[in-house]
Parts: C-alpha cells; sequence; structure tokens
C-alpha cells in the first residue's frame, strides 16, 4: 500500500487549517441586540433658593402651636374702658386708656416685631406685630425703637410723651382691620377705675 508522503500530509493540513481561518474571517459577524435609544431632555434652570422667612412670618408660624401671653404695658389701672363704635365710621374709643404720666416707660405687652414707629396725625406712635397675628398700638409714645426691631414681652418701646388733651397711655389692639379689646389679651386683668357717683346719685 502506497503511503502518502509526511511532506505532502503536513501541507495539505496546513492548507486545511488556513481555509478554516479564511472562512470564520469572511463569515459576517451576528449584529449584537440594540440598546433602546432615550430621547435627549432639555436642560432645566436650577430654581433659585428660597428667601429665608421674616421675622413676622417666624412669629406667626410659632404662635400656630404655642400662643403668647401679654402683658399690661404700663403698670397703671385702667382709666378709659374700651367702647367701639357700632359703626367702623362712627366715634369710639378703640382701646383703652391706662393711668401713666410723661417720660413713663412704655413697655411692649408681648414677644414681636416693630410695625411702625413715628407719627399718626401729630401724635407719636409705636405699633407692635405679635405672633398670635395681633398688632398692638401705643400712643403718645416717643419711640426708643425702629421698624424691624425684634422686641420681647416687657422691652421699652419708648417713654409716654405729652398725653393733653386725655391723660395716660392709649393702648390699642386689631387683627387685621378688627379692633379688639387689649384687656382680652390679657391673662389678668388690671382694675378699671369708674368716674366717681355724684352724691345723692
Amino acid at each position: 500500500m502506497d503511503r502518502v508522503p509526511l511532506v505532502v500530509r503536513v501541507a495539505v493540513a496546513a492548507f486545511a487549517s488556513v481555509a478554516v481561518a479564511l472562512g470564520a474571517a469572511a463569515a459576517p459577524a451576528q449584529p449584537s441586540p440594540a440598546s433602546p435609544a432615550f430621547p435627549d431632555f432639555p436642560d432645566f434652570p436650577a430654581f433659585p433658593a428660597p428667601a429665608p422667612p421674616s421675622p413676622v412670618f417666624r412669629l406667626l408660624a410659632a404662635s400656630a402651636i404655642t400662643g403668647i401671653p401679654h402683658s399690661p404695658p404700663v403698670p397703671g389701672d385702667v382709666i378709659r374702658p374700651y367702647d367701639p363704635p357700632d359703626k367702623p365710621w362712627l366715634p369710639g374709643h378703640r382701646g383703652v386708656d391706662l393711668a401713666a404720666g410723661p417720660g413713663s416707660v412704655v413697655a411692649s405687652s408681648a414677644d414681636g416685631v416693630v410695625h411702625f414707629a413715628g407719627s399718626v396725625a401729630g401724635t407719636p406712635t409705636v405699633s407692635v406685630m405679635h405672633a398670635d397675628g395681633i398688632r398692638t398700638t401705643y400712643q403718645p409714645v416717643v419711640a426708643r425703637v425702629s421698624r424691624g426691631d425684634r422686641v420681647l414681652r416687657g422691652d421699652p418701646l419708648g417713654v409716654l410723651g405729652d398725653p393733653a388733651p386725655d391723660p395716660g397711655l392709649h393702648w390699642g389692639a386689631l387683627r387685621g382691620s378688627d379692633y379688639l379689646n387689649p384687656l382680652d389679651l390679657l391673662a389678668r386683668r388690671p382694675i378699671v377705675l369708674k368716674p366717681p357717683v355724684p352724691d345723692g346719685g
């Protein structure tokens, strides 16, 4: 039996290996699964940082939970009581008058922020916004504070000016545009002085 020469066998094996390699290289590559395409989203502008809350806002927020106590702005008795009018445009007494002399120190009735310090119709006036949403007013008071100042209950707002023609300190209270009796803000009401009764009356 004729034997195939070794050289021929080696050559045939080498040719077969080359053919297999060329066939694999020529075969088309299988496409890989395509990833889902996502649309390009526009760049949105950054939102500005919120402004810090005002002192009044912080006070109002705190009052929703705790409430605040009020004290009389001067230690004197009530010499003229609250007497609201039946209609907003009618005359009345929209507050109380407390006994005090010119130069007396007038204190804030509760914690708050000075809402106004100046003159109203020629009368020196200070008003304070409190955490319970009530604004108290003090007349005639020569201010020692400025608008926006934070005050605590009992802090001096100024000194009583010349109270003529009405004596004492006028102390008022409002919620929005509605007048309130300031004595209703107190846990303990001060003494109200009544005018003397004539003999035989």
